[in-house]
């Protein structure tokens, strides 16, 4: 069958042909991929700056962002069946019978560091016409949302961080209003459908990012309901101005001056969530303004990685309300689909489009 993988001691980036899977246990599913998304991620790996093959294996099948369709079923498989669609979950659990949080189902919180991720660690990915996966990682899409389902994996940041935030701000038993403001800083698709998330959560959301105004990201911003406004015109100062101080701050630009830049405008008991995995960036930071900023001001930074089987969940829902709350939002996020052919001129940039790519295995 056809395959993406990256070689990464040559980096060269290519279609090649590797057997088709089989069931292996009772409980795995076969998949014929549809659709696999592009992200920051990809081009990392093909860079060779993230991530590595399977043990022994010179080669990296790509894709972490996947929508397929179940073709046949272990004997064990109760809840799946051909023809139903499947989102697969990508990091699987470490070993270590010590790590609490991967015998937990909470592999996004390993301590080991000895966990694999589909596509990026370890584990070949999803770019490939079939791929087998256990049912225990596969979670199912109604049918109607077949065109914007392969936006799954990358809403369940923003799910898992709303989680955390709400979580983090039990702390504070008085506070019954309404959710406040956010800043989304990153215009991507991780940050549109953050943006997403938290206007459905409440929150009076400002998406901020470097491109003035008028540009495709702005208009999908704004038709969401969202204000826009451009890092490269209005500093972090003139954003608090405009729009107040956030009590939310959702990073999804991958850029650490920026992202440090930013925590400026957090307010008091505020929490801001760090999504990006950014290069070494020369900067600089007075870490002892931030400091007292934090320590007066009560307020919390958080990392947050990948996703557990309940923000998949919780995602395909979203997906669907997100069709209600706003027609057409979600399709507009989907700038270009590709044959497996153009993925390494997608994934370098000669054939990037404006918000999100996608390559097409199967019309399905």
């Amino acid at each position: 069958m056809k395959a993406v993988a990256v070689f990464p001691k040559s980096g060269e980036v290519k279609v090649i042909d590797v057997p088709e899977p089989r069931l292996g246990s009772p409980t795995q599913v076969r998949v014929r991929t549809l659709e696999v998304g592009v992200c920051g991620t990809d081009r990392e790996v093909v860079q060779g700056k993230h991530g590595k093959p399977p043990e022994g294996e010179d080669h990296l099948i790509v894709g972490h962002e996947c929508l397929g369709e179940v073709v046949e079923v272990g004997a064990q498989v109760k809840d799946l069946a051909p023809g139903d669609l499947v989102v697969p979950r990508v990091r699987q659990p470490c070993r270590d019978g010590g790590c609490l949080p991967c015998r937990s189902g909470y592999a996004d919180f390993c301590v080991t560091g000895e966990y694999t991720e589909r596509g990026i660690q370890g584990a070949h990915g999803f770019a490939a016409e079939y791929f087998v996966e256990d049912v225990a990682s596969l979670h199912k899409v109604p049918r109607e949302l077949r065109g914007v389902a392969v936006l799954t994996e990358p809403l369940t940041i923003a799910e898992k961080a709303l989680r955390e935030v709400a979580h983090v701000q039990t702390r504070m038993p008085w506070q019954r209003r309404a959710p406040g403001k956010a800043v989304v800083l990153g215009s991507g698709p991780v940050g549109l459908l953050g943006a997403m998330a938290l206007m459905r959560a409440g929150f009076q959301t400002t998406v901020y990012s470097r491109s003035p105004k008028p540009n495709p990201k702005a208009e999908a911003a704004e038709s969401l309901g969202a204000a826009y406004v451009s890092s490269k015109q209005h500093p972090v100062d003139a954003l608090v101005r405009q729009r107040g101080r956030a009590d939310v701050v959702y990073e999804a630009a991958g850029s650490a001056s920026a992202a440090f830049e930013v925590i400026k405008a957090l307010a008091p008991n505020g929490v801001y969530v760090f999504t990006g995995v950014p290069e070494s960036e020369e900067g600089e930071l007075d870490e002892g303004v931030l400091m007292k900023q934090l320590v007066m001001n009560n307020q919390v930074l958080i990392g947050t990685v990948n996703a557990a089987a309940e923000d998949f969940e919780s995602a395909v829902e979203n997906l669907g309300r997100f069709r209600t709350k706003w027609p057409g939002g979600l399709e507009r996020l989907i700038t270009a689909r590709h044959p497996p052919e153009a993925y390494a001129e997608v994934v370098t940039g000669d054939k990037r489009s404006d918000i999100k790519d996608v390559i097409v295995f199967s019309r399905g």
